[in-house]
């Protein structure tokens, strides 16, 4: 879950709710949105790396054949 927050006083303020318990603990990393990085978001190439589908669709070559392909 990627969500903006504003830092004031010591304190992280989210920009919108979030659907977790009171007392919950979490891990938080935090990307300044006024660095390179804001243009290359990581949860963003995490999403589209796990969309992409596990073999070409046009070629006829598996992961299944790389051993009897490598060691032929």
């Amino acid at each position: 879950m990627a969500v903006q927050a504003i830092y004031e006083k010591g304190i992280l303020k989210l920009s919108e709710d979030v659907n977790i318990k009171d007392g919950t603990t979490v891990k938080v990393i935090i990307i300044p949105l006024d660095t390179e990085l804001e243009k290359n978001d990581p949860v963003d190439i995490l999403q589209g790396i796990a969309q992409l589908p596990l073999q070409g669709k046009t070629n006829d070559f598996s992961g299944v054949d790389h051993d009897s392909i490598l060691y032929s």
